[in-house]
Order: structure tokens, then C-alpha cells, then sequence
């Protein structure tokens, strides 16, 4: 039976709904089982419950047997920026049944790193779930959103052997889910939202990361569904419904001339509604590294702007990029099975380097068209590759040498 996007979204929420009965059920076999509660935690969505979720944390995590974490089930607990530091003597569960919620104004921040909320360092082992819900109450930095940098909700860096799945991020300041530096990722059957109009609210954000299973879930956020930077390799995006936002997005690389490297990535039965892009890759000019072996199948566009990107020439800021010869290199890039309607006029846009050019590109069974009807459009910049099957609209690219 071949599966499909729509039936993979339902899979999704049918998984959302049983989570937390899973999870508590494997808190009974857990040695150790503590609560926010039992430090002190007052649970009524004002009071800050900081200290009591660091001291429950430093309990937890300096266990001789494996412990689970509980934030109790119909609570909400208000919690100051932290940092919850590994590593743990045993492999240790966060099981978020209730809620979290952060301090409402960004002036909470004064004296702290105002890129962190929850952030999670050096723990390996750690699994996150419970069926609640992470509140990063970031309507007040949207509308500062030009004055000052934005915190992420949860961040985990340098973690290994992560899973997160089951709960709910919602309004994130910036990113709602980031992983810096970790190794043998999950993110499943999660639900991450923030209103269309909230700025940088990416869903998931991977940098210099590996190992990473992306799986069964629900993304509506103001930015990128997925976004991946840096380093990142061996990473699978499977089974996402993503709208409205930017789409999910390889880059944007080589910035400031770093050299990024992103490679041996899948994403797979997707379905994007209402976005602003489909997939994308996105590099800066005087960039180095690359982008390649990336490929994109089975996924349905319902009203999607520039349903499929490369741009090698990205340009994200008030003052024209100057032009520069450097490149990431950007190679062995399939798009496969790729369907729906397009929001603009241009379904296929490949604009690549003159000294960088893009190379062994395909487009396989690609049938997009303009919503509404009417046949869509394809351009292509020093782009070479192949076609293959039916691809609407046709095939702009060279073969051979661009």
C-alpha cells in the first residue's frame, strides 16, 4: 500500500492524541520518579517555578538510577530562562504532561543571553515527552522583532542520542525546536505553531548536526517547517504536513564566507499548504563548501509559492550583496515525484553560480501547475542535469556542462 501525505498527516494525529498515555506508561518502569511538585513548584502559571525546575533537574540528572522528570498534568508552570546542564549519571526522561510558559516580556531577559530560554547542554540519553505543551509567549518579541535579537524556546547542544516527541511548542520567540552540534536525533509526532505573521518562528532548526530523524509532524509556524545550516548530514524529514511558512529549506549557507557542508539528506511525503516557498536550497555569494546528494520525493503543494528553489544567490539583508566569484557548491539534488498547484506563476526556479554552476540535477515526474489552472513556468541559471518521466512544467535544464 503506498503511503500518502494526507494519510500520513491523519497517522500524525492519531499519534498526538495517544502520546501521553504512552509516555506515562513507561514512567512506571522508570526507578525514580519526580515531580516539580515535590521541589516546591506552585504550578499556577504566575508564580516562578525556576528554581524549583533547576533543583528537580539537578536531583534527576545526578540519579543512580534512571529517573523521570514529571511537569504534572493540568499545571502551568512559569519558568525564567535556564540552562539544564549534562551529563546525567543515567539516561534521564522529561515528561512535560503539563505546561511550560515563559516570562510574557523580553525585558525578562536583561543580564541574560537573550538567545535562550530552555536550553539543554551536554546531556546524552535524554527523551522529552508527556503530551504537554512548551508556551513560548512570543507575541511581545515579534513586535520588537526589528530592535533586538530573539531567544529560541528549546535548544539542545551538544546532546547526543535526543528524542522529543509527543508535545506541543507554540509561539516561539524564534525557533521553537533548535539542535546545535548533537548527534542521533528524533523529533516525532510533534506540534509546533506560532501565527503566520510571527517572524524567524521556525519549527524545526538543525546546525551542524547529524544523525537526525525528522518524523510525524505538524508544523504551522511564520518561517521555515524545517530549516537545516552549518554542518548537517544523514538527516531524514519524513511525513510533514508544513502551512502555512516558508516551506522547509537547506540554508541558507555560506554566509560571511563560512564554509558549510550539507549532505546525504531526504525529505520525503510532505505536504506543504500556503507557503511562501516548497523546498529550497539557499547560499550566499562568497560562500564555500556544498550542498549535495538531497533528495526531495513524493511531496504535494496545495497553494505554495515558489514550489522548488536553488538560489545560489541569497540575499537577506537591507543593503545590496555585493557579487562574488566563491560558491557552495551545490551537486546530486533530486527532485522526485513532486506534485500540486503552484501560488505564482514560476513553479521551478534555478539560479545558480557562473564560477559555482549546479550540476547533476534531476527533476523526475514533477507536475505542478498555477492554482486555478494553467500551465506553470521553469527557469533555470547554469544548472545542468536531467529529466525524466513527465515533468510540467518541462524541464529547463542543460545537459551536460551548463
Amino acid at each position: 500500500m503506498v503511503r500518502t501525505p494526507a494519510a500520513s498527516v491523519l497517522r500524525v494525529l492519531v499519534a498526538l492524541v495517544g502520546a501521553a498515555v504512552v509516555c506515562f506508561s513507561g514512567a512506571a518502569e522508570a526507578r525514580v520518579l519526580l515531580t516539580l511538585d515535590d521541589f516546591g513548584a506552585v504550578g499556577d502559571g504566575i508564580a516562578n517555578d525556576t528554581q524549583a525546575f533547576v533543583d528537580a533537574w539537578t536531583a534527576a540528572c545526578g540519579s543512580e538510577e534512571q529517573a523521570v522528570l514529571a511537569v504534572p498534568v493540568a499545571k502551568a508552570y512559569r519558568i525564567w530562562p535556564v540552562q539544564l546542564a549534562g551529563p546525567c549519571k543515567k539516561k534521564l526522561k522529561l515528561l512535560i504532561a503539563g505546561t511550560i510558559v515563559a516570562p510574557a516580556s523580553p525585558d525578562e531577559w536583561a543580564g541574560r543571553d537573550p538567545m535562550k530560554w530552555l536550553y539543554i547542554y551536554g546531556v546524552d540519553g535524554l527523551s522529552v515527552s508527556g503530551g504537554g505543551t512548551i508556551d513560548g509567549v512570543g507575541q511581545e518579541w515579534w513586535a520588537r522583532s526589528c530592535k533586538r535579537k530573539k531567544t529560541q524556546a528549546l535548544h539542545f547542544e551538544e546532546c547526543r542520542g535526543v528524542s522529543v516527541q509527543g508535545v506541543t511548542l507554540q509561539n516561539g520567540p524564534q525557533f521553537h525546536l533548535s539542535f546545535t552540534r548533537c548527534v542521533d536525533v528524533k523529533a516525532s509526532f510533534l506540534r509546533l505553531v506560532a501565527p503566520a505573521e510571527s517572524p524567524n518562528t521556525d519549527g524545526i532548526h538543525l546546525n551542524d548536526s547529524s544523525r537526525v530523524q525528522i518524523t510525524d509532524n505538524l508544523i504551522s509556524t511564520g518561517d521555515d517547517c524545517v530549516s537545516m545550516v552549518g554542518n548537517c548530514s544523514d538527516v531524514r524529514v519524513r511525513d510533514i504536513s508544513c502551512g502555512p511558512g516558508h516551506g522547509i529549506s537547506i540554508g541558507s549557507l555560506g554566509k560571511n564566507r563560512t564554509a558549510d557542508r550539507v549532505e546525504n539528506v531526504r525529505v520525503d511525503i510532505c505536504l506543504l499548504t500556503n507557503t511562501t516557498n516548497g523546498v529550497r536550497i539557499k547560499s550566499w555569494q562568497g560562500g564555500m563548501g556544498s550542498a549535495r546528494d538531497l533528495r526531495f520525493e513524493s511531496i504535494v503543494m496545495k497553494n505554495v509559492s515558489n514550489p522548488i528553489i536553488i538560489d545560489q544567490y541569497y540575499c537577506d539583508q537591507p543593503t545590496p550583496c555585493a557579487n562574488q566569484t566563491e560558491a557552495v557548491e551545490v551537486r546530486k539534488v533530486e527532485f522526485v515525484d513532486v506534485r500540486g498547484t503552484s501560488a505564482t506563476a514560476r513553479a521551478i526556479k534555478i539560479a545558480c553560480s557562473d564560477t559555482a554552476p549546479c550540476t547533476e540535477l534531476e527533476l523526475r515526474n514533477v507536475n505542478l501547475t498555477v492554482v486555478g489552472g494553467g500551465a506553470a513556468t521553469a527557469s533555470c541559471y547554469r544548472a545542468s542535469g536531467k529529466a525524466a518521466g513527465v515533468v510540467a512544467p518541462a524541464s529547463c535544464l542543460a545537459k551536460g556542462d551548463p
